[in-house]
């Protein structure tokens, strides 16, 4: 059963005036591919692959990209994650320099494919904000979100497996 999603959260702190430039974390970010045969192997080891999440290397381009969105533009990180990997994924953050937020994960409960959540997001965060820039790395979320008039641009630093694909989509667990 998927939970009944929440409204996206208001950006905490920041220029309200300043745009919004919007990155997700896996493929973008982190390099996962290291935990990938945790979601190949049946049944599938969702805790595994996302307690071994602290162990990904830093994707370079990725983190420039970051670094020069922050000159003039406040930071929002939207993963798929689930919530309960928030203290994992924050010192993930801060170990590599990062800044740890705001930081907006999925819910626990929500299985939704994640090219619906991060667009219930955006239209949440939409409400208050100006959303300059979004970088993903699902081929899904880029199109719906383009189909949408949103301003995103498909990461292609780290290339999209099939099974990342199925975690992402069909699982709602990424």
């Amino acid at each position: 059963m998927t939970a009944a999603p929440d409204p996206a959260p208001p950006v905490a702190g920041g220029d309200p005036a300043r745009p919004v430039a919007i990155f997700d974390v896996d493929g973008v970010l982190a390099d996962v591919t290291h935990r990938l045969h945790h979601l190949r192997a049946r049944p599938q080891r969702w805790e595994r692959f996302f307690t071994e999440a602290d162990r990904d290397p830093l994707l370079d381009e990725g983190a420039a990209r970051l670094r020069a969105a922050l000159a003039d533009h406040d930071v929002v990180y939207l993963t798929g994650r689930p919530e309960r990997t928030r203290r994992l994924t924050e010192r993930w953050l801060a170990h590599h320099g990062l800044p740890t937020g705001p930081l907006i994960m999925r819910d626990d409960l929500d299985h939704r494919p994640a090219r619906y959540m991060k667009r219930e997001v955006l239209r949440g965060l939409a409400a208050t904000r100006e959303i300059a820039s979004v970088l993903d790395d699902d081929p899904s979320v880029v199109d719906l979100l383009e189909a949408d008039g949103w301003p995103v641009e498909l990461a292609t630093w780290l290339p999209h497996t099939r099974t990342l694909q199925r975690a992402q989509e069909r699982d709602g667990r990424t």
